[in-house]
């Protein structure tokens, strides 16, 4: 049986910008699931996520990146329920653009690939323009919502078919819960 860590940093959600979202589990239970501890935690995501930036990050850097990601989250939310985004984290996200048009610099060596960014906040503005084009063009339909109640994970789920978020807590714990309704509807 494997054992899921809750603290292990997720890279399942389809997009960078949604496996940031995942940086913070359970965000909605009483008891979230903070994943970005430290600042070394924030080199590694960054790092996995091909985004590390020329200059290590440092404390504000994880500071800016979890507003970044909790100013992104009620965004996702309300796109993918089809409401009216708050205009407080739209305007945020304006904030936090601002001053960030850093030219494209390809590198074309054994890929094709984006300069790494001068700083954490360089990546941070290349993930939030990845954010705002998915969540305001025609990809923003592939996008789901986990039901589990204290996750509400966004991901994305081009064939439609997926139920919960890729995490394996929430569909068991979602299983489990339908398996005990359909025992308590056949007793009765």
């Amino acid at each position: 049986m494997t054992v899921h860590d809750p603290l292990a940093l997720r890279y399942d959600c389809g997009a960078v910008w949604l496996n940031l979202l995942a940086t913070r589990g359970r965000s909605f239970s009483a008891d979230p699931v903070e994943r970005l501890t430290g600042v070394d935690r924030l080199a590694e995501w960054l790092a996995h996520s091909e985004l590390s930036p020329v200059r290590a990050p440092g404390p504000e850097d994880l500071e800016l990146t979890r507003e970044v990601r909790e100013t992104l989250r009620p965004l996702a939310l309300a796109t993918v329920d089809g409401v009216p985004p708050p205009p407080a984290a739209a305007d945020r996200l304006v904030t936090l653009l601002a001053g960030q048009d850093a030219p494209v610099r390809l590198i074309a060596d054994e890929r094709l690939r984006l300069a790494p960014p001068a700083t954490a906040r360089e990546a941070l503005a290349r993930i939030t323009r990845q954010a705002i084009d998915q969540l305001t063009g025609a990809d923003r339909h592939v996008l789901k919502v986990c039901p589990e109640d204290d996750c509400r994970g966004v991901f994305i789920d081009p064939p439609g078919r997926r139920r919960w978020c890729p995490s394996p807590a929430c569909a068991s714990r979602g299983r489990v819960r339908a398996l005990r309704a359909r025992r308590a509807a056949h007793e009765q």
